[in-house]
């Protein structure tokens, strides 16, 4: 979206008023105050003790406070926030790295636990300032130039020394996907390289060449990406992944998957709960840049309803029909956006980054928009990652909804959990997926699956014989069917357990929209042998057992006449205390006396 500089002074006077008033009150609390500041001692932790916030926390605060004095800036014109932004910049560019330390090789490279100047890495971070310092360069240009001469050259200079040049030189990065899986990185950073170049770099031969690369590395990414949409990653990544690079697309003159617009509303359980897999949480932060959905979602279905409208052939008809379908999902999606905005609130917060900020400030339509309903599609499938969602009907959140998932183990921010489901009462998760907890250097490092979060232990899996699921692309779902209309997912969930006694452990998920009831059914055959299995139930909120069931939140799980154990673990860090509070609850249901041939089943019901 084009965001006009500060000269043009009627739209910037219609900027957002709401948005304005609370942006002043929080900039006006730090005004005069310290600026974050990124210490050595914080960006050496990473590679000492696996620290990482400390130092990107400190990150995000300059950002944050860079972006709420650009704004107003734009918007008044007061020198008062131009001195704060020239201030930010001059800040950003003394910086020495502006990649964050889990990213940056200047260990492997140079043996330094400190950033190397002389060999800048570009990672997402360094993304993240050029496109800020780009940013503010178009909306602020003329007045920097009045109050702080040299200031843009410093910016160009910063920029390309540590960004645009290593791109260009250095083609190893792995996130280009040239030799290796292709995940967010790559249109997270594709997508700043490419805001850098359209508002920073004048020579058009130099443009083409960067904007060349861009085209090339998000190319990649389009490949990958699946036909029906679906982000592995989750909900969660999607706006820094999908979003990025239907953005990019749209920047481009690209046309835009539908499909990849829909995912966020096609996961949404209700409220502000969605489906989560991998490293994202149940329920995000609220501080989503709705408008970007919003404004997509807008345009993918004008040009769908624009492309139906030229086809007046007979042999078109059938293109004409599926522009239709696209085009209704697009609107789906702008509806689910709408649904998250609340006329006289702010239609934007600074953790969006300075971009969304700006483009959501002077956004007419966004500003203009009526709140909707989120659609909450009855079902939802995902072949590509073979994820289920059911629900008893369209439009509500009422009664029971289920979500299971096949796949494999080896998806990008995988977590081991072939074969896990969730159940949610009225949009709210009961039978869960607890997410990830805070980043540290072990978080992606080999002993990632020591963390309990990322363990099958901690899903809605069972554990055969004292041992559980193991990472990796082979360890998966064998013999996956569906039936969408049944709400029915069944699948072997064999292949995810590295053992070779275990013939077949076949599950079935439903969901009986007539009774509203949820059934998971398992069935297995394995050869002679020792060891305890159980299944596993994540269970959140206050849990009584009843005597071969339990009593969890308004829902009532019955397994019969097995033993259960109960383990109730303590929640201490944020992201996890902030989404479930003080503690789960996991349920360990022994099956080991039904023998190496058994079934078992559960069923979850309403308690009204």
């Amino acid at each position: 979206m084009f965001v006009p500089p500060a000269t043009d002074r009627p739209v910037w006077r219609s900027a957002d008023e709401p948005t304005l008033r609370e942006l002043s009150e929080r900039a006006r609390a730090t005004l005069g105050t310290p600026w974050p500041t990124p210490l050595a001692r914080d960006f050496a932790r990473y590679f000492r003790d696996g620290d990482r916030d400390t130092y990107e926390q400190a990150i995000w605060g300059r950002h944050q406070r860079l972006a709420r004095a650009v704004v107003l800036a734009a918007a008044t014109l007061d020198p008062v926030w131009l001195d704060e932004v020239a201030d930010g910049v001059t800040l950003f560019c003394e910086q020495s790295t502006w990649c964050w330390p889990a990213h940056d090789d200047t260990f492997t490279r140079h043996g330094s636990v400190l950033p190397t100047v002389t060999d800048p890495y570009v990672d997402l971070g360094a993304g993240e300032v050029a496109a800020d310092l780009a940013w503010t360069d178009h909306v602020l240009g003329a007045q920097l130039d009045e109050r702080f001469p040299g200031l843009r050259a410093r910016i160009r200079h910063e920029v390309d020394r540590r960004v645009l040049r290593p791109f260009t030189e250095r083609r190893d990065w792995h996130w280009l996907g040239l030799d290796g899986p292709v995940h967010n990185w790559n249109p997270w950073i594709h997508s700043n390289i490419l805001i850098a170049t359209s508002l920073l770099v004048a020579s058009p031969a130099r443009r083409e060449q960067l904007t060349g690369l861009v085209v090339e590395g998000i190319g990649r990414y389009a490949a990958a990406v699946p036909a029906d949409g679906a982000i592995d990653e989750g909900y969660h990544y999607w706006w820094f992944g999908a979003l990025r690079y239907l953005e990019t697309l749209e920047r481009l003159g690209r046309d835009l998957d539908p499909e990849l617009i829909a995912f966020p509303h096609r996961v949404h359980l209700g409220g502000p709960w969605y489906l989560n897999h991998a490293d994202g949480p149940a329920r995000p932060s609220p501080h989503q840049p709705w408008h970007a959905l919003h404004r997509l979602a807008r345009l993918a279905a004008t040009r769908d309803s624009s492309s139906a409208a030229r086809d007046t052939s007979s042999a078109s008809r059938d293109t004409s029909s599926a522009s239709r379908d696209t085009s209704s999902a697009a609107r789906d999606a702008e509806a689910h956006a709408a649904a998250h905005r609340r006329p006289g609130e702010p239609v934007a917060h600074e953790s969006h980054g300075l971009g969304y900020l700006l483009q959501a400030v002077v956004d007419q339509d966004w500003i203009a928009a009526v709140p909707a309903a989120s659609p909450l599609p009855r079902d939802v499938w995902f072949g590509s990652t073979q994820v289920l969602l059911a629900r008893p009907a369209a439009g509500g959140t009422a009664g029971l909804t289920l979500a299971v998932k096949g796949g494999h183990n080896g998806e990008n921010h995988n977590h081991n959990d072939v074969g896990s489901f969730i159940v949610a009462r009225d949009g709210v998760p009961v039978l869960i997926d607890p997410g990830r907890p805070t980043y540290t250097a072990q978080t992606f490092g080999p002993r990632r699956y020591e963390i309990w979060t990322m363990r099958s232990t901690w899903h809605n899996t069972p554990s055969i014989r004292g041992v559980e699921q193991a990472a990796g692309r082979s360890f998966a779902a064998r013999d996956v069917v569906v039936d969408v209309d049944a709400g029915s997912l069944t699948l072997d969930l064999a292949g995810a357990y590295p053992r070779d006694d275990v013939r077949r452990w076949v599950r079935t998920a439903r969901l009986d929209r007539t009774t509203g009831t949820i059934t998971i059914r398992d069935s297995w055959e394995m050869l002679p042998g020792t060891g305890r299995t159980v299944l596993h139930l994540v269970a959140a909120g206050e849990v009584t057992l009843t005597g071969g069931g339990a009593d969890i939140d308004g829902i009532s799980v019955a397994w019969g006449d097995r033993p259960c154990t109960v383990t109730s673990r303590r929640l201490d860090d944020p992201l996890l205390t902030d989404v479930w509070g003080d503690r789960l609850t996991r349920l360990d249901i022994d099956v080991t006396t039904l023998g190496p041939v058994g079934t078992l089943e559960l069923t979850v019901k309403e308690r009204r």
